[in-house]
């Protein structure tokens, strides 16, 4: 007994900071669906059955969004509370919660805390990350809390005073966090804030906290320190930043264009300003929609598949392969055309080990969301192409976005977009070192060997 106890202590201790967070999402989701299972979370007062609340949990939990019923129409409020706990928990990360659970019943947070925070927010040093913990704690509160006054304000009119004053709070840590869930199955299921399209104050309210969410922790540290000093930011907040901007109003821009005489046809001219724009800030992994996903045409889905697999930045409450990702990777085309050595990007020269990490990261994803494609088309040849494309790329950067196939989908369909949700919230790269973490050093090295490439 007391050596299974040793060897249970000894592997405990072997659990590297990848695998811990890894595990701690899972044992959350668990948690999760299992208070999803009792029929007190269920409006019919019947139990919802494992594999379903085993994805919505995930769903939460993993900040995506995709629904295999109504928010509203399944769910008591006990349920949904379990929701908003489970996306908020997903959102910051149960590690940056830890840590500032222990800063306030003031107890000693050790290298290895700092190291798993350091891992969950994905910061770049180890140094000042408990501090850095406690201002993403502070402005999370500052962000949702603001936006939840601003909605229940527009909300109460509507709802009453407790309903508008909930609906107000649930959205507005749903959109922080990125997660895309909605109680607007109240007036029509799964229409998400269609019947909102020219709501200024929603749309603003939403597609803020959207942005504000998904540019990622070291951002908001690096501007608060910096101010309007542009020049005095690091690299990495001037690339988010740039990125940012260009992926929400260049892909605003090209979704006008593709629906500006289709779904918008009937639209005044603010309501198609807002609903693009609304289209391209929530590709970015958050999953909401004002218009109807399903009826947009090919060109729209094919611009929003590009949008949630790119998703937001590092650090953030947002998934995809992150904006630091494509721009490294687009550097390095530009660098092979012009054969020049390394990656110049405002003034600064980027490691050479960042194309590696990112080359990785590009491809798992892309691996993924294929491969699950191509099981899924093969299970349920009834599904059409492009519906199913979205419907993976939606899960592997947690977006949440789908065109309505999700409630049609098989039980094993289903289990491969929940694992799809995991690898997306975790990080495919950091999934698959979960599994490989020892690193093998060769000491003899192979003779090289020429390959034609291209």
């Amino acid at each position: 007994m007391k050596i299974n106890r040793e060897i249970v202590r000894h592997r405990k201790s072997h659990l590297s900071q990848t695998q811990f967070i890894a595990y701690g999402f899972f044992c959350v989701i668990m948690t999760g669906t299992l208070l999803l299972t009792l029929p007190v979370a269920s409006r019919s007062g019947v139990s919802v059955g494992f594999l379903d609340a085993l994805f919505t949990a995930t769903s939460a939990t993993c900040v995506t969004g995709l629904i295999v019923h109504d928010t509203w129409s399944q769910w008591t409020l006990f349920g949904q509370l379990v929701l908003i706990t489970l996306i908020q928990i997903g959102g910051l990360g149960f590690i940056t919660i830890g840590v500032f659970l222990s800063i306030i019943l003031r107890r000693k947070i050790g290298l290895k805390e700092r190291g798993l925070l350091q891992e969950s927010v994905n910061t770049l040093q180890i140094g000042g990350v408990v501090r850095l913990a406690r201002k993403i704690i502070i402005g999370t509160f500052i962000f949702e809390g603001t936006g939840a006054v601003i909605l229940a304000a527009r909300f109460i009119p509507e709802y009453g005073l407790l309903k508008g004053a909930f609906y107000g709070f649930f959205h507005s840590v749903s959109a922080f966090c990125n997660a895309g869930f909605d109680l607007m199955g109240r007036n029509e299921p799964y229409s998400s804030f269609v019947g909102y399209y020219d709501d200024i104050v929603i749309n603003a309210v939403i597609m803020s906290l959207i942005v504000i969410g998904g540019i990622g922790f070291i951002v908001w540290d690096d501007i608060h320190k910096n101010k309007w000093h542009v020049r005095k930011y690091m690299l990495h907040t001037k690339i988010v930043l740039l990125t940012t901007f260009v992926l929400i109003f260049g892909g605003a821009w090209l979704i006008y264009l593709c629906e500006k005489n289709y779904l918008m046809e009937d639209m005044t001219t603010q309501g198609k300003i807002l609903t693009s724009l609304f289209a391209s800030v929530t590709a970015r992994t958050a999953g909401f929609n004002t218009i109807d996903t399903g009826a947009m045409r090919d060109s729209s889905k094919f611009i929003t598949i590009i949008l949630m697999f790119i998703g937001g930045s590092p650090g953030s409450t947002a998934g995809g392969v992150k904006t630091t990702t494509i721009v490294i990777m687009l550097l390095s085309v530009l660098s092979s055309i012009k054969r020049t050595n390394g990656f110049n990007v405002f003034g600064r020269r980027l490691e050479d080990d960042a194309i590696k990490r990112a080359s990785a990261i590009f491809s798992i994803n892309l691996f993924l969301a294929l491969t699950a494609s191509m099981a899924i088309m093969m299970m349920q040849p009834s599904l059409v192409m492009s519906d199913v494309l979205f419907e993976t790329f939606s899960a592997i950067g947690t977006v949440g976005m789908t065109t309505g196939i999700t409630r049609n989908l098989t039980s094993v369909s289903k289990v491969l977009i929940i694992l799809l949700m995991y690898c997306g919230r975790i990080g495919s790269l950091s999934f698959a070192l979960a599994f490989t973490q020892q690193k093998k050093i060769l000491q003899v090295k192979l003779p090289v060997g020429r390959i034609t490439i291209g």
